[in-house]
């Protein structure tokens, strides 16, 4: 895989992003190649799952765009304010970059959205005309109704004062409290397994998060969207996840009216999400076939 490092600008801060390519893509090839936006699920950093989607993607003859939000890394922006309508913005703002590179195919441009992304993206793709396919995977769809699966009935009340009594505090003060990332974001074990042996070893992740969060998943709902999505739609999800349920893509399936398609995947969350598992290769196959069908 080629890897063409890249900056653009979301709200204006300055974004670190990187244009990958197929190995067979010669030094002034003139064809334009369709091209996938991966983008990250919450914590997640473009040299986690964009990279290894964008390996996946450019082994098939796409173009992949991938970037880190802003907040993470050295990119500019308030660091560990993560706030989903943010984040859609920076993969829309992604979007009008991509447009502007001479080694994409504008007619082709398709969206995958991995965890917390998969929400983000259908959001992105009900604005962005030049989105011509988008799959969300192993996501969730409605911040609040997620959060009420992974607290009890008692912990959820408590859960959403403390929400209330930290942006009380933050409006009158303007002072910004930073915690654990998971703490509005709790991991099964399963997941927290991985995430400790494979993503904690990535530079950079794993910062504190503002707990601005806590609001803006509460306030989140990409369902509220599904009407304006008019282009094709793949939903993947593993049927044994713990951390979204099926249910979440399921419900979201359900509700769209436009081209769709759903898979369910032999496994968890991200237990399979390496590149020779083969689990990750039928999700590919997947998304390989979506994307050529809905694309051409």
């Amino acid at each position: 895989m080629i890897t063409k490092e890249h900056h653009f600008y979301s709200n204006g801060y300055k974004l670190k992003a990187a244009l990958y390519l197929p190995d067979n893509h010669a030094a002034g090839e003139n064809e334009k190649r369709p091209c996938i936006v991966p983008n990250s699920g919450y914590m997640g950093l473009n040299a986690i799952y964009p990279a290894l989607f964008a390996r996946a993607m450019t082994a098939r003859g796409y173009a992949a765009f991938g970037f880190d939000y802003r907040g993470f890394l050295d990119n500019e922006g308030i660091a560990g304010v993560c706030k989903l309508e943010e984040q859609v913005e920076d993969i829309r703002n992604a979007l009008v970059y991509v447009q502007a590179l001479p080694e994409v195919d504008v007619d082709r441009i398709g969206l995958i959205g991995w965890g917390m992304a998969a929400a983000l993206v259908m959001v992105a793709a009900s604005k962005e005309s030049c989105v011509k396919a988008v799959a969300g995977l192993n996501g969730f769809y409605n911040g609040e109704r997620w959060l009420r699966t992974v607290y009890s009935y008692m912990d959820f009340r408590e859960l959403k004062q403390e929400i209330q009594e930290e942006r009380s505090r933050f409006v009158r003060e303007g002072t910004r409290l930073y915690k654990n990332p998971f703490h509005y974001y709790p991991l099964d074990p399963e997941t927290n397994g991985v995430v400790k042996e494979n993503l904690y070893t990535v530079t950079g992740y794993g910062q504190e998060i503002s707990l601005e969060m806590g609001q803006s998943l509460l306030d989140f709902n990409a369902e509220e969207h599904v009407g304006k999505i008019n282009v094709p739609v793949l939903i993947c999800h593993g049927k044994d996840n713990l951390l979204h349920p099926l249910e979440e893509s399921l419900s979201f399936y359900e509700r769209l009216n436009c081209a769709k398609e759903l898979v369910i995947l032999d496994g968890k969350h991200n237990d399979f999400m390496f590149d020779k598992h083969p689990v990750f290769q039928t999700l590919v196959n997947s998304l390989s076939s979506f994307f050529e069908k809905a694309m051409s």
